[in-house]
């Protein structure tokens, strides 16, 4: 997989963010590529992970366990939200890793990070994007400073997303909630995770920013009947006016400065795919299709059952 394949060499990756949705996929990758793969977690004796992995405790917000976790480590997967919620110390877990002898970040990112402010209207949308820019561009500069090989890796949103009505389809509800035709390129977490892992272990991505999406927008209505598909039952679509949906979304607890950006989002994206345009990097990194949300929701399907 490149001159300095990892699998073979047996250095050290330590992915950080371990037990998520995304860093449970890139420790199964990696560990099966037969890496030395460290897991860091707050959570050690409920990480559930392979055999054979070193899960460890770590914290981001707590530097006195960084040492034990970055010990003898080559390179990092950084899952970096502590970063974008400010938590993390001016010096910080890039700086500490540096110091203990990482050669290479793999950065979690996101698609906002190479958003341009003039493709979104002005109001809530343009608010968020650029906000979400700014936060993830400040990791992968403190990333690219440090003089450390980099890759950034930009999903754009995520087909789990849909795991929010896994609660109503398995009591038998309707899905509601606003603009039913409003989709996006839905990417499925194995695919970010077999990129981030190819860019962890060879150099094919040093360097690069990769823009991950699914293969075609997929309306909120087509993901509730490829739900409905893979569990083999009916599943109704219920769509609300943007009154109905705030007042849903006020009533399950989702804090009022969400609101109004949450329906901003979704009427984006009647037309089009919104401000995420389908991209080709699944295929060019792989050289296969990326997966299509109908495989998400089999692979899934359990949870809606």
């Amino acid at each position: 997989m490149g001159r300095r394949d990892l699998a073979a060499g047996g250095m050290t990756i330590l992915v950080t963010g371990a037990t998520g949705t995304i860093g449970r996929q890139v420790v199964r990758q990696l560990s099966a590529a037969g890496a030395d793969v460290r897991a860091m977690t707050r959570t050690p004796t409920a990480a559930k992970l392979p055999p054979g992995v070193d899960v460890v405790y770590g914290d981001f917000e707590q530097p006195e366990s960084w040492s034990a976790a970055l010990a003898q480590v080559d390179r990092v997967y950084l899952f970096p939200f502590a970063y974008l919620a400010g938590s993390v110390p001016d010096d910080g877990f890039v700086t500490a890793a540096v110091r203990h002898g990482v050669n290479r970040f793999v950065v979690h990112s996101a698609a906002a990070a190479g958003f341009v402010a003039e493709a979104a209207p002005a109001g809530a949308l343009q608010t968020h994007l650029e906000e979400e820019r700014a936060a993830h561009r400040d990791v992968e500069v403190a990333v690219e400073r440090t003089g450390a090989e980099w890759t950034h890796i930009r999903p754009g949103l995520f087909a789990a997303n849909a795991l929010g009505w896994a609660p109503v389809v398995r009591a038998g509800q309707p899905v509601r909630a606003p603009y039913g035709e409003a989709g996006y390129p839905w990417v499925h977490e194995a695919d970010v995770a077999e990129i981030a892992v190819r860019a962890l272990l060879s150099d094919q991505l040093v360097g690069q920013a990769c823009t991950i999406t699914g293969p075609a927008k997929v309306s909120q209505a087509e993901q509730v009947r490829a739900i409905a598909d893979a569990i083999g039952r009916e599943v109704p679509f219920e769509e609300l006016t943007p009154a109905q949906a705030v007042d849903q979304w006020r009533s399950e607890g989702c804090p009022e400065e969400y609101l109004e950006w949450r329906l901003a989002v979704l009427a984006d994206a009647v037309d089009g795919t919104g401000r995420l345009p389908v991209t080709s990097t699944v295929h060019q990194v792989t050289g296969r299709e990326p997966r299509t949300f109908a495989q998400w929701a089999v692979d899934h399907a359990e949870d809606f059952r």
